[in-house]
């Protein structure tokens, strides 16, 4: 903690010397936290996300209670919580957890932070997976696991292969999937891609690859914090679909479907990489762009 008298270090979080070491009110905190944050565009609600997680409270309590005070011990470590955003890393590293389908995963600088856009995925895939029936599912590049945990929480018969080159994230994904009982139908399997099951047949074949092109420039809190393995894909951001979609059309069953999140301006190229597969159709996001890629391998195939 920063002494109370004389000036921070550089970048450092002062807590003023008018509060006592008893006085670290809840809306005091706050309005320093959002001070220092200023410089990001959700600094408020980045300093009361970080502080509901120090004291384990919901933003509600935290309203209600702004008159309360923290303990030094919270107040420390809200302090160092503050600085690593103030650096620009990712609140959900920060705290250890994201949401994704309404599941609370843990997260860590090994695996993709998972974003809302992609429950399009999750959602297209449980309107062609059977409710009653076992069917087996791959999930390329799992990641945390939340497309396959997501998956197999959703339906209970389902039997889910979750693939990633990383031996780091596919123990992220082993925690979450035990965190909610579905440790037994998601199995974890370490392989470029469908390399190690090669010869196993798939009902259905989902993936969020990396599609971000070499030159794109990102946010700070991508670029720096997050594993460039699962973002970047080559010059055009579609190496990784030049593989997959051979690769799936191999492992599909006849009719078995491939559904796969793609990056902005990417579909005309991408259903093009598809030809020769039925019904191919995309499903947009909330702001009307192109976010999912479906196709289906022929029967004859």
């Amino acid at each position: 903690m920063a002494g109370t008298t004389g000036e921070a270090p550089p970048g450092r979080f002062l807590i003023p010397a008018s509060l006592l070491m008893s006085d670290f009110l809840i809306h005091t905190i706050l309005d320093q936290a959002t001070q220092r944050l200023a410089g990001l565009p959700t600094a408020r609600r980045d300093a009361e996300l970080l502080l509901q997680h120090v004291l384990g409270r919901n933003r509600a309590w935290l309203i209600v209670h702004s008159d309360d005070t923290v303990t030094p011990a919270q107040a420390a470590q809200y302090e160092s919580w503050i600085l690593r955003r103030a650096a620009q890393e990712p609140v959900q590293y920060i705290v250890g957890e994201q949401e994704f389908w309404g599941l609370p995963l843990r997260v860590t600088p090994d695996v993709l932070i998972p974003r809302p856009e992609t429950e399009h995925l999750v959602e297209a895939a449980l309107e062609r997976l059977p409710e009653s029936e076992a069917v087996r599912v791959a999930d390329i590049g799992t990641g945390s696991g939340a497309i396959a945990i997501a998956l197999a929480v959703s339906r209970p018969r389902a039997r889910v292969t979750a693939l990633d080159l990383s031996a780091a994230a596919l123990e992220v994904a082993r925690e979450n999937a035990a965190a909610h009982g579905v440790a037994d139908r998601v199995w974890l399997v370490a392989s470029d891609l469908l390399a190690a099951v090669r010869g196993e047949r798939f009902a259905m074949i989902v993936s969020n690859p990396p599609y971000v092109p070499g030159g794109e420039v990102l946010e700070p809190q991508v670029r720096d914090f997050e594993p460039h393995s699962a973002l970047f894909a080559g010059a055009e951001g579609l190496d990784v679909y030049r593989r997959l979609i051979p690769e799936a059309a191999e492992a599909l069953e006849p009719g078995g479907w491939l559904l796969m999140e793609i990056g902005h301006g990417q579909r005309a190229a991408i259903e093009n990489l598809l030809r020769g597969w039925d019904d191919v159709a995309s499903v947009d996001d909330l702001q009307g762009i192109p976010r999912v890629v479906m196709a289906r391998k022929a029967i004859d195939r």
